[in-house]
C-alpha cells in the first residue's frame, strides 16, 4: 500500500473509531435520559398513599386491562366504567405513569366521563427497560387507541384525548394515524420530538457540548424510531382537523412555552385549534394541577429551602406523616377551574 492510501486508511479507520466513541457516547446519555419511570416502592403506605390510587379505591373502583404496544403488553385501567356516553383516553407524562394523575380520573368521572388510563413504555405497572425516546408515547397512545377501538366496554363511545408533556406531544403526534377522535387536549406538550431533544441536549451538556451532540442524538433518534422518526404534533393537527386545546404554563422550565405546541400557531392551520396560557405564580410543568390553595400551602412550608415549587409539592406528596388530614385533602384537590375549561372544551364539541 502506497504511503498516501495508508495515510487514508488510517485518517478513515481514525474517523470511524471516533464516529463509534460518540455514538456509544450518545447511547449511554440516551439511556439514562430515557430510564424507566416507576411508582413509589410502596403506594399503599402512609407516608406515599395519600397521592397515589390507593386513597381513592375505595370511592372509584377501577377495571384492569392489558394489550399490546410493540412487543410489550400494556397496563391500563378503566375508571368509572358505569358512564357509557363518553371517554377520555389519557397519555401520561414521562418518569412515572397514568396513577400520578389519578385525582384528574376521578374529577372527570364525578362529570360524567368514562377515563381509560395506561402506563406507557418503561412507566409505572407497564413492562420495559426503558421509556424508549421522545416519540415513544404517539406510538403507544396509538396502540392504546387501537385497543380501544376494538374493546367492548369502549369501542362505541365519542373518544377524546387528554394527555401531560410527554403525553401531551402523544395526543398531537397520534392524530398522523387514523383514528376517530372528537377532540384532543395537551397539557405542556412540546411539538417535535426533535426540538425537544435538542433543548435536552443543552440542558445536559450546556450549548457548546450540545452543538456535536446533536447529530449524534438525530441519528439516534432516527435508528430508534425508523420511519416514525419525524412523528410531530403539528403535522397530526393539521391532518385530523379537529378541536384541539394546547394549554401552557408561561413559566414551564421543562418543556419550554417556546418548544410547546401552543407555540406553533404559525404553522398550524386546523380551523379549530385553541390556546390557553396559564399565567401566575404557579405556572409551571406540574404545578398547575394542584389549586391554588394547595400551591400557596406547600409554598409556606419550605420557605427556608431552595426548592422550586414543584420540588417543593414532590417533597410534601412523598411525606404523608408530616401532613394532616385536612393538609392531605388539600393535596388531592385538583385546579378545579382547569379542568372545567377542558370539561366545557370537551362537552362543546361533542354536542
Amino acid at each position: 500500500m502506497k504511503k498516501a492510501g495508508k495515510i487514508a486508511f488510517g485518517a478513515f479507520g481514525g474517523a470511524a473509531v471516533l464516529f463509534a466513541a460518540l455514538m456509544g457516547m450518545t447511547a449511554l446519555i440516551m439511556n439514562a435520559q430515557f430510564g424507566r419511570g416507576d411508582y413509589p416502592a410502596d403506594r399503599s403506605s402512609e407516608q406515599t398513599a395519600f397521592g397515589w390510587y390507593p386513597a381513592f379505591e375505595a370511592d372509584y373502583p377501577r377495571e384492569e386491562v392489558e394489550f399490546p404496544s410493540g412487543k410489550l403488553k400494556l397496563k391500563g385501567w378503566i375508571y368509572g366504567a358505569e358512564n357509557t356516553e363518553k371517554l377520555i383516553i389519557f397519555a401520561h407524562g414521562i418518569g412515572s405513569g397514568s396513577e400520578a394523575y389519578v385525582n384528574q380520573f376521578c374529577w372527570f368521572v364525578d362529570h360524567g366521563w368514562c377515563v381509560f388510563a395506561y402506563d406507557a413504555a418503561g412507566s409505572g405497572s407497564s413492562p420495559g427497560e426503558s421509556t424508549v425516546g421522545l416519540a415513544q408515547s404517539a406510538l403507544d397512545l396509538d396502540s392504546a387507541l387501537n385497543f380501544a377501538e376494538q374493546d367492548s366496554r369502549l369501542k362505541d363511545m365519542p373518544k377524546v384525548l387528554l394527555g401531560h408533556s410527554w403525553g401531551g406531544f402523544a395526543v398531537g403526534g397520534v392524530l398522523n394515524f387514523d383514528h376517530d377522535v372528537k377532540a384532543a387536549a395537551s397539557l405542556s406538550g412540546y411539538a417535535y420530538p426533535l426540538e425537544m431533544l435538542n433543548q435536552g441536549a443543552v440542558n445536559v451538556l450546556g450549548k457548546t457540548g450540545s452543538v456535536l451532540f446533536r447529530p449524534f442524538a438525530a441519528l439516534y433518534h432516527k435508528i430508534t424510531f425508523g420511519e416514525n422518526a419525524g412523528l410531530n404534533a403539528v403535522d397530526g393537527i393539521n391532518k385530523a382537523n379537529i378541536p384541539f386545546l394546547a394549554i401552557h404554563g408561561e413559566s414551564d422550565g421543562f418543556v419550554l412555552y417556546s418548544l410547546g405546541i401552543i407555540s406553533q400557531q404559525d404553522k398550524i392551520t386546523d380551523p379549530y385549534f385553541e390556546t390557553y396560557t396559564i399565567t401566575g405564580d404557579f405556572a409551571h410543568h406540574n404545578d398547575y394541577f394542584h389549586s391554588e390553595e394547595c400551591n400557596r400551602l406547600v409554598a409556606s412550608l419550605y420557605t427556608d429551602t431552595e426548592y422550586s415549587q414543584e420540588e417543593k409539592l414532590a417533597v410534601f406528596g412523598n411525606g404523608a406523616d408530616h401532613a394532616s388530614d385536612e393538609e392531605k385533602a388539600l393535596f388531592r384537590a385538583v385546579n378545579e377551574p382547569l379542568l372545567e375549561r377542558i370539561n366545557a372544551f370537551y362537552n362543546e364539541n361533542l354536542e
